[in-house]
C-alpha cells in the first residue's frame, strides 16, 4: 500500500454496518491475554515516541492502557456484557411518552479513538411492557463503551430498545463533543453533533415536537 492509499483508507470514516464491525475470533481469546497482547503492543508505541518505560511514571503506563481499553473504555464489545434489561408488565395502562434524559455519554470515536462526551435522551411509549429507568442508563453506557460513531450509537440504543420493549415507539437523541474534531484537525471548541432515531409513533410529528418539547423544558436545550 503506497502512502496515496494509506492517506484515502485514513479518510474512510464511513461504516456500512449498523452493528460494530468485529472480528469472527473477537471474543476467543480472554481479557486476560488481551490485555497482555495491548500492553506489549502500546509499549512499543511508546518507544516508536522516544519515551524511556525506564522511567518510574511511564512504566506502568503500557498496562494501565491495556487494562484501561479491555476492562473499561471497551467493555462494550463483549455482548456478555451487556446489562440485564428487566421488563414488567405495564399494569397502570401508562400509555403517554416516558422521558429519560440527560443520559451521560462517555465513548470513543473510532475514527482516532478520542473521547466522544455528551448526552442521551430517550423516550418510548408503553404498550404491554415497561422498564425499570436505570436499566435505560445501563444500556446507554453500555453501547456508548465501545469504539463508535454517533449515528451508529443511536441506532443502537434504538433498536436494542424497540426489542426489548416489543414496542416501535422508541426515540433517541444524542448531543455530544467529539475530540477528534475539538482537539485535531480544526480544533473547533464549541461545536457539538446532534444525532436523532426513532420509529413507530415517533415517525409522526406531533409525537416528536411532544418529546421535544419535553426535553428542552427541562435543560433548556433546543433542536
Amino acid at each position: 500500500m503506497n502512502k496515496t492509499e494509506i492517506e484515502w483508507t485514513g479518510d474512510m470514516h464511513f461504516s456500512k454496518n449498523t452493528e460494530t464491525p468485529l472480528r469472527k475470533d473477537a471474543f476467543e481469546k480472554s481479557d486476560d491475554d488481551k490485555i497482555k497482547k495491548i500492553q506489549y503492543h502500546f509499549s512499543e508505541i511508546m518507544k516508536e515516541l522516544g519515551l524511556d518505560l525506564m522511567d518510574d511514571s511511564l512504566s506502568g503506563t503500557p498496562y494501565r492502557v491495556a487494562k484501561m481499553y479491555v476492562k473499561e473504555l471497551f467493555y462494550g464489545l463483549n455482548p456478555k456484557n451487556r446489562p440485564k434489561i428487566s421488563t414488567f408488565e405495564n399494569k397502570y395502562k401508562y400509555q403517554k411518552i416516558l422521558v429519560e434524559q440527560d443520559i451521560i455519554i462517555d465513548s470513543a470515536c473510532e475514527h482516532h479513538f478520542l473521547p466522544i462526551v455528551g448526552t442521551a435522551h430517550v423516550g418510548y411509549i408503553p404498550k404491554d411492557k415497561v422498564v425499570g429507568l436505570s436499566k435505560i442508563n445501563r444500556l446507554v453506557d453500555y453501547y456508548s463503551h465501545r469504539p463508535q460513531v454517533q449515528e451508529r450509537l443511536c441506532l443502537q440504543i434504538l433498536k436494542d430498545l424497540q426489542q426489548t420493549l416489543e414496542t416501535e415507539d422508541v426515540i433517541v437523541v444524542v448531543n455530544a463533543k467529539h475530540l477528534c474534531v475539538s482537539s485535531r484537525g480544526i480544533k473547533d471548541k464549541s461545536s457539538f453533533t446532534t444525532t436523532i432515531e426513532y420509529g413507530g409513533k415517533f415517525l409522526e410529528s406531533s409525537f416528536r415536537s411532544e418529546f421535544f418539547e419535553i426535553v428542552k423544558q427541562s435543560n433548556n436545550s433546543s433542536f
